[in-house]
């Protein structure tokens, strides 16, 4: 007897490719490991036999593998239509079993994995009577039924770990591999398959001079991609990096999950979901813990005379409902809690040096991508002069709390923090729009850019969800050497219509003991979150309540800094300050549960954050404000939904609260041409 072995079985109907697929896998998994191979249709009893041979294969063959001892089983004669000879299968390291019926309800228990090959029934019938002759055909119709039946009572790919569109191009068993890297029960036994693909990363890079117009050179390389991400620093030419303390908009990065190492991560309620080519994964568990897992160390070297700070990774957004796993309750949302593409390869634009800098993990086909990037780059001139904005439709636009409702939750906010309950509540509501005809989500965030810049801009597209967000605030920053920053926003007031008005609201804004009192509170939040994983005495504040002016709002905002404690999780410190305290108010786990009760409606991806996680340890995340996002309305439209929100403390005037949720949502409204709903659900 030997160690009890890690099995996986390979399921499917029949034509589906299994066999080949599991054949394919076990020659790439012998590099490493001793495997074993089983068939099923060597013991299916007959043409009517699926059932039957189901259940001589999980008590003569599945039960004696998992305990690691040799299985003796009774093969059956296809030629002679009955019982064939007695056989073996040796136990190994790695046992793969593949045939209709190999991850059966029976079987699944005494599983550690499971695979489904998916293929159109067309295909599926071709390659099944290519490959076993006439024998098959008059069989085709009976077998068929029998599979049916079975799934009808037992719906395998619902419990596949690993789904894979099985094109027999020969990508699938590279496909399947990758992704059954990613399954906690196999981390340990396929751990030189991880260490070869993570450790053998090399960073290849390539130095253009020149500032291309971003906006046509996201579209020419990634106009058709289904994912694809542009962190966009869209004020780049409005504000001097100078401005502030540290150039938060020096870079922008465009990227997709294309090429040899593109994947593409979803999480919904518990489950991450990783597509790698045309194979998904599904992982039980929180979601920071699998990025723990899969971010929790250094994979690339930053090159010494590249200066930016992200080195190829994840892209995409967190949604407010991860508050589950810190701190707060169970919320289900609409959309998924996190979209995330993996980037193999990207373009970052340094726009204080006027340089472009193409990034790509070495790879066979990472010479091509450079060469085209390259000739992408030098086809797109500069940005041009802002065109006017076409005329369109306006989506109207109503409103989740009319004005009563909104002031009467104000109210109920301030009543929680009379209770102490919470010193501070920061109370959202949301807009919601059917999308008119024509709608384009893309054109519709270019005018976003246009009309309200901002350092941390972004587009993101997600398999039919597009995120439109022109955030002016930092989440949180961590480097690759440790140092963490974080930039609350917390006081906010519209733009004048003339120098002299707009100058007495700035001025208005820094003298205001309630909007200090709100940042200040949010400060000692932060400094509180950064410290969980800081080297102790390095958490300060070097900005307090600073006014920074954008195009449609004037914002007071504060700098905390601190230095992560060497050796702890990255990942964990993420989830330490996340959600963002600037979105939910103080204390941060009391104050959640206060707002699920009035707000009684997930955020989705408003609220959450936006942004990177570099493979040399970096990542830089907004938060989520000032965001459009355009999904699926269930009926074949779009869905449009905008977040507005602000702190309430026990000072705050109601309807100085509400005109600031007014205000807030101005830059995204005027750039569709709609206006607030002045009276909806009132």
């Amino acid at each position: 007897m030997i160690p009890a072995p890690v099995i996986i079985a390979v399921d499917g109907r029949s034509g589906a490719g299994k066999t080949t697929l599991a054949t394919e896998l076990a020659v790439r998994l012998r590099a490493h490991h001793k495997v074993s191979l089983f068939h099923l249709e060597d013991i299916y009893p007959g043409w009517d036999g699926l059932a039957d041979g189901i259940l001589r294969y999980v008590t003569t063959v599945l039960v004696p593998l998992r305990r690691g001892e040799r299985a003796t089983w009774t093969s059956w004669d296809w030629e002679n239509n009955n019982d064939g000879g007695t056989r073996v299968t040796e136990p190994a390291e790695i046992v793969l079993i593949e045939g209709v019926g190999a991850a059966s309800a029976a079987a699944r228990p005494l599983l550690d994995a499971v695979v489904w090959a998916e293929s159109p029934m067309a295909d599926r019938r071709v390659r099944a009577l290519a490959r076993d002759g006439g024998s098959y055909d008059p069989f085709w119709e009976r077998w068929a039924a029998q599979e049916d039946a079975l799934l009808r009572v037992d719906n395998v790919p619902a419990h596949a770990d690993v789904v894979v569109e099985n094109l027999a191009d020969g990508t699938a068993p590279d496909d399947v591999l990758a992704a059954l890297a990613h399954l906690p029960a196999l981390s340990t036994a396929l751990q030189p398959e991880l260490a070869a693909r993570r450790g053998g990363l090399k960073l290849l890079t390539r130095k253009l001079n020149g500032r291309p117009d971003a906006a046509a050179l996201f579209e020419r390389l990634y106009g058709g991609s289904a994912n694809a991400v542009w962190l966009d620093s869209s004020n780049a030419d409005q504000v001097p990096a100078s401005a502030v303390p540290e150039p938060r908009n020096r870079f922008s990065i465009l990227a997709d999950d294309a090429g040899t190492f593109g994947q593409a991560v979803s999480h919904s309620s518990g489950t991450t979901t990783v597509t790698t080519g045309r194979a998904s994964v599904r992982v039980s568990g929180p979601f920071f813990r699998w990025l723990d897992g899969m971010w929790g160390r250094k994979a690339v070297r930053t090159p010494q005379d590249y200066p930016g700070d992200f080195t190829l990774g994840w892209l995409g957004y967190l949604g407010y409902e991860l508050k589950r796993e810190t701190g707060g309750t169970n919320v289900a949302s609409p959309l998924p809690d996190v979209s995330l593409l993996f980037a193999g390869r990207a373009v970052v634009l340094d726009h204080v040096a006027g340089t472009v800098w193409l990034l790509a993990l070495d790879a066979p086909d990472a010479g091509t991508w450079l060469a085209e990037a390259a000739k992408a780059v030098a086809a797109v001139g500069p940005s041009p002069e802002p065109a006017a904005d076409p005329p369109k439709p306006a989506p109207r636009f109503t409103a989740r709390d009319g004005e009563l409702e909104y002031k009467a939750k104000i109210a109920e906010a301030q009543r929680e923090i009379g209770d102490g309950n919470s010193y501070e509540v920061c109370l959202t509501t949301a807009l919601s729009a059917e999308a008119p005809d024509g709608f384009n989500p893309w054109p519709t965030y270019l005018q976003l850019r246009r009309r309200n810049p901002a350092p941390f801009a972004a587009y993101l597209r997600f398999d039919g969800v597009a995120v439109a967000s022109t955030s002016p605030e930092r989440f949180l920053k961590i480097t690759s050497d440790g140092g963490m920053r974080a930039e609350p926003i917390k006081g906010t007031r519209r733009r004048g219509a003339d120098a002299a008005a707009d100058e007495a609201l700035r001025r208005d804004l820094a003298e205001s003991p309630k909007d200090r009192a709100e940042n200040i509170m949010i400060v000692d939040l932060l400094r509180n979150d950064l410290s969980h994983f800081a080297v102790p005495g390095s958490v300060q504040v070097s900005r307090l309540c600073a006014i920074e002016s954008y195009a449609t709002v004037h914002q007071m905002v504060s700098t905390i800094d601190a230095q992560l404690l060497p050796g702890t999780s990255r990942a964990e410190a993420v989830a330490a300050c996340f959600p963002a305290g600037s979105m939910t108010g103080a204390p941060k786990i009391s104050t959640m549960a206060i707002l699920d009760r009035l707000e009684n409606a997930p955020r989705g991806v408003y609220s959450g954050a936006i942004g990177y996680f570099s493979l040399n340890g970096a990542t830089d995340l907004s938060v989520a404000i000032r965001t459009l996002v355009a999904g699926s309305d269930g009926a074949g439209g779009t869905e449009l939904s905008l977040g507005v929100g602000g702190a309430i403390t026990a000072d705050s005037d109601p309807a100085d609260e509400y005109q600031e949720i007014r205000d807030k949502a101005f830059g995204v409204l005027s750039a569709l041409g709609a206006e607030y709903p002045a009276a909806a659900g009132a």
